[in-house]
């Protein structure tokens, strides 16, 4: 009798036995309105977290407080947009009331797929603006009263691509390698005050991102979005995409592990080993 393996690897155990380290507790998780960042705020909410909304589209924001809201999760709706100064300044004096203790920097845009030479200066920062940036300014906010507390943890969302080649991909996996070297250099700073910081690298993971991703690889080589698919896939260990569920329990897997610090875990189906 066959067995369908893919489905096997998929399965994941449930997440209740690591509600107790984290209910009650208030995190922040950027890129929230959508995609991964929904995931994963969604993930906390079910450990009993009560989960702060970050983004810059406030309708994004809300429909996931609604879809919270139908799962009994306690939300916050605090838009931002991490790439200003003072927008971040905005967000961390509104919430001033509450103890944040988890920090998700999920926030990231893709860039430009093209060749280097084809990439301008704007699209080159806006990348680095949001992908970067906008990590150094929400740890620079948020850490300094977990360090006063001497307790906190910090995500940073990296990717696969900061860690292998991706051709015509260069702001967006620059940028990647960025926020690892950021991660492990903050992990060293503030470690000894009882905060842990790791970044997590996802990749490939099914979904819009990946889609549009899929169709402009398609349109370049002149065949069909499966086969650009079944490539892609192909690079990995699996064969497989990861799928996004998968990211927000790693990041509660994470979240409950207290002795990590300082760590890039990936979680690529093996994309990295092959």
């Amino acid at each position: 009798m066959s067995t369908d393996r893919s489905t096997k690897r998929t399965e994941l155990p449930g997440i209740d036995a690591w509600k107790a380290r984290l209910a009650g507790r208030a995190a922040l998780v950027t890129g929230a309105g959508r995609g991964l960042g929904r995931v994963i705020a969604l993930a906390l909410g079910a450990c009993g977290m009560r989960v702060v909304l970050s983004g810059r589209d406030r309708a994004n924001l809300q429909a996931t407080a609604d879809l919270a809201d139908a799962e009994g999760i306690e939300t916050l709706v605090a838009p931002v947009d991490v790439s200003d100064e003072s927008s971040v300044t905005s967000l961390a004096r509104s919430l001033e009331h509450e103890t944040i203790s988890v920090l998700i920097n999920n926030a990231g845009i893709l860039g430009p797929v093209a060749p280097l030479s084809e990439v301008t200066v704007e699209e080159w920062d806006e990348v680095f603006a949001v992908n970067v940036r906008g990590i150094f300014l929400m740890c620079k906010a948020f850490i300094p009263p977990m360090v006063q507390r001497g307790s906190g943890d910090v995500i940073n969302l990296a990717s696969v691509s900061g860690k292998r080649p991706l051709a015509r991909r260069s702001p967006y996996c620059a940028s990647k390698m960025a926020v690892i070297g950021l991660t492990v250099t903050l992990a060293a700073e503030v470690g000894p005050s009882g905060v842990s910081v790791n970044s997590l690298s996802p990749g490939p993971v099914a979904g819009e991102r990946m889609w549009r991703i899929f169709a402009l690889e398609a349109k370049r080589t002149g065949t069909s979005v499966e086969e650009a698919e079944r490539v892609f896939r192909s690079r990995t260990l699996l064969d497989r995409l990861i799928e996004e569920r998968e990211v927000g329990y790693a990041v509660v897997a994470m979240l409950n592990m207290p002795g990590l610090a300082g760590a890039d875990i990936d979680l690529s189906a093996g994309m990295v080993a092959r």
